[in-house]
């Protein structure tokens, strides 16, 4: 699909595909839902011959027999040159299970057994799809706004244009992000959480930032890192992954992380580039305590 945008959205149940799909459509693309794979080939050809920009199709198990058909339908892609995007939601098995009892729904593998016998099945089935997507969301800790948010920051101007990077802080005690492309690990530098006046607060705010970024080494050690995502930024461009999630761990996801996290967006957003970078700062943990 030259000059066009092809996105195939998949992932768990309960992960969110409804949210996106709608989210998409309020930005301007053409979302088909629940498609069967086979499909998916003549409706790209019919759509690069469309006025349609930008497709969004919603593929997933609740089409049975049909959606063992996925991984031939892409391959068919491949080789008649169309270019598509893979869109991976997911979220732990927790969070699943939460959802179907809450909405009082089987999972669509579950048959007789229980919902996590239904989603263990459904990881082996989506296991090879999810490693090779060019863009996974956690939705975990995601409510249906900021499921919004972050696809409007993924997908708002499409991804032909920049690199977009998610530069997302969290908490180690709280488990490192399922999504995340790079981890960085700061917690080598001192820790506000000591500092009574400090502690209340987080990386947010002037005071920790300030803190954080002074501290001995730490303005060498964003400089270096920012040089060194720069550095890859061409490689991936190269292999169609136009959308970064780079991790940055520290004990709780309050301070340290929070503040590196938003000064590594403001160098990569600032900084001069051969290729258009767009980097934003989200905070996983900030609030969990």
């Amino acid at each position: 699909m030259a000059n066009k945008e092809l996105l195939i959205v998949t992932g768990m149940s309960g992960a969110g595909r409804s949210t996106v799909a709608h989210a998409l459509e309020d930005l301007g693309w053409y979302v088909v839902d629940n498609l069967p794979p086979a499909l998916l080939p003549e409706l790209a050809i019919q759509t690069n011959a469309s006025e349609i920009s930008s497709l969004a199709v919603v593929v997933d198990v609740r089409g049975g027999k049909f959606f063992d058909a996925l991984n031939s339908a892409l391959q068919t892609l491949k080789t008649s040159g169309i270019a598509y995007r893979l869109l991976f939601l997911d979220a732990t098995d927790q969070s699943l299970v939460q959802r179907f009892e809450s909405t009082r729904r089987p999972h669509p593998l579950q048959a007789k057994d229980r919902i996590v016998d239904g989603i263990e099945r459904e990881r082996a089935k989506l296991e090879e799809l999810r490693s090779g997507a060019d863009v996974v969301i956690d939705t975990s800790n995601l409510n249906v706004h900021q499921l919004e948010k972050r696809v409007g920051e993924i997908f708002s101007a499409g991804m032909l244009d920049a690199i977009r990077i998610n530069v997302l802080s969290f908490g180690y005690k709280y488990g490192i992000p399922v999504d995340a492309d790079l981890v960085l690990d700061c917690r080598f530098i001192p820790n506000p959480h000591w500092i009574p006046e400090l502690r209340p607060l987080t990386g947010l705010t002037p005071e920790v930032s300030k803190k954080v970024l002074t501290s001995e080494g730490v303005t060498e050690f964003v400089k270096s890192y920012v040089g060194v995502i720069r550095q890859m930024m061409p490689g991936y461009l190269r292999e169609g992954k136009k959308y970064v999630t780079i991790a940055i761990g520290c004990t709780g996801g309050k301070h340290r992380s929070v503040a590196i996290a938003v000064e590594i967006a403001k160098q990569l957003s600032n900084g001069a580039s051969d290729i258009e970078i767009s980097a934003h700062a989200t905070h996983r943990d900030v609030g969990r305590e």
